[in-house]
């Protein structure tokens, strides 16, 4: 699957934000091939190509929205294609051609550099292949030690060979944000929702995963630096509120839910009240059963899938940045001061812009995805709350579902397919990329 970066980048009409999106379109296409291979299924047939695509796009653009239960459908070959396609996603294809490089002893071009920084939404190209180099080395240590943590309950149950495979690919999905699970039966977590080891592993390489490599890193560096960046001071902020603010209110909105977590011991009803306000900012894992939610817990869920992770990170969504920017903006306009301030610092005029440019895409993008899936999933009667469910799941790469995915038209998953890449890619990125492809096409 090694790209051949090289010859992409000598079109020199392509810009670093273009690369970075036809490298994504290209992985997921070569990933749909492979899993059209008979091989890829238990069953030995193939599988419809709008299929292949659809789990390839959610792999790479780490979502977890499947057609087909990737536990029972998928054989160990098909899995492990999803696995790698999970990883490449989840660190950015960049990243990953970076890793390559590092092994084959190639050096990397300016203009590689130059995508990397743009890749990893970076400022500066000061040490960009050492952040790069540090990235790989943080998301394989933390991965192994969640696998290793995993592996103490998942290898009594299912056997050293399998025990270790499924630590591995639960590992994986859950600190890239994926939300790909092989438990069957579309069941994600929800047999664990009472084993503290599963829903604490899970959930922090959830937060690891999804706070990014650059807070990080930051972090990493206090002892050293004795500062945080305002970036990392907000993202720690934002994260740390939304997860704090979501379990308050799960527990309100579910607590006299017979269907939820009413039944529930207290620790089983504290563990899954967190885990649902873990979840859904861009992982995907569920330990209840979304569809017996009450209504204002199924708003609450489409609000923190809307906002997602941070930046730098493997989540999706619009960042804990631009909400964080946008919340403190409006305070701002509210209390009649002309400029928005963070931990006592002015924010320029340039990022709230952008911060509110992101916001306004993103939600055009989701309406307009709800709109066409309550024409096209006309036949499947859902109420207009599960389109809306599904396409800010699809733009937030979350992959949480009330169980529209399953029952999608063809032309259903094609949108579904296309929002999960906006979403990945970014819809500034892809708004960006494609009016300059405009523009020199009417410059020439």
């Amino acid at each position: 699957m090694q790209l051949r970066l090289r010859d992409i980048l000598r079109r020199k009409n392509f810009t670093p934000v273009q690369i970075i999106a036809m490298g994504f379109a290209t992985i997921i296409f070569t990933g749909a091939i492979l899993l059209s291979l008979p091989i890829a299924t238990i069953k030995g047939v193939g599988t419809p190509f709008i299929d292949c695509i659809f789990t390839s796009t959610s792999a790479v653009c780490v979502t977890g929205l499947v057609t087909v239960d990737t536990g029972t459908y998928w054989s160990y070959f098909g899995k492990t294609v999803i696995l790698i396609l999970i990883q490449i996603g989840g660190l950015g294809f960049m990243s990953f051609a970076t890793l390559l490089s590092l092994i084959i002893g190639k050096k990397i071009t300016l203009k590689e550099r130059l995508i990397i920084r743009e890749s990893l939404n970076s400022t500066s190209l000061q040490g960009i292949v050492k952040l790069a180099r540090y990235i790989l080395v943080f998301t394989f240590s933390i991965e192994f030690i969640g696998a290793l943590l995993l592996s103490f309950e998942f290898i009594p149950e299912f056997g050293i060979i399998k025990g270790i495979y499924y630590s591995i690919f639960h590992a994986v999905s859950a600190f890239c944000n994926a939300g790909f699970d092989l438990m069957g039966n579309y069941g994600s977590l929800t047999a664990y929702s009472d084993n503290a080891l599963i829903i604490l592993t899970i959930s922090s390489l959830i937060v690891i995963g999804g706070l990014g490599f650059y807070a990080w890193n930051d972090i990493f560096n206090y002892r050293r630096t004795k500062r945080l960046t305002l970036q990392t001071k907000l993202v720690i902020a934002v994260s740390a509120g939304l997860i704090l603010f979501g379990f308050i209110m799960f527990l309100v909105f579910e607590l006299s839910n017979p269907d939820t977590l009413k039944p529930m011991g207290i620790k089983e009803k504290v563990l899954s009240a967190f885990f649902a306000s873990v979840s859904p900012r861009t992982a995907g894992f569920n330990s209840i059963d979304l569809t017996k939610m009450t209504m204002a817990s199924t708003f609450l869920t489409i609000m923190l899938m809307f906002i997602g992770g941070s930046p730098g990170s493997t989540a999706g969504g619009i960042k804990t940045s631009t909400a964080g920017v946008l919340f403190m903006t409006i305070l701002s306009v509210i209390n009649g001061r002309e400029d928005t301030e963070l931990f006592k610092r002015k924010i320029n005029k340039e990022t709230v812009y952008k911060a509110l440019a992101v916001v306004v895409i993103a939600l055009a993008l989701v309406f307009t995805t709800t709109i066409l899936l309550s024409i096209t999933e006309r036949a499947s009667g859902a109420p207009f709350e599960h389109y809306l469910f599904e396409a800010t799941s699809a733009f937030g790469t979350v992959g949480l579902t009330l169980g529209l995915t399953q029952e999608l038209t063809a032309i259903g998953k094609a949108i579904v397919a296309l929002t999960m890449y906006a979403g990945r890619v970014g819809p500034l990125t892809l708004v960006v990329a494609i009016s300059i492809r405009k523009s020199k096409r009417g410059n020439s």
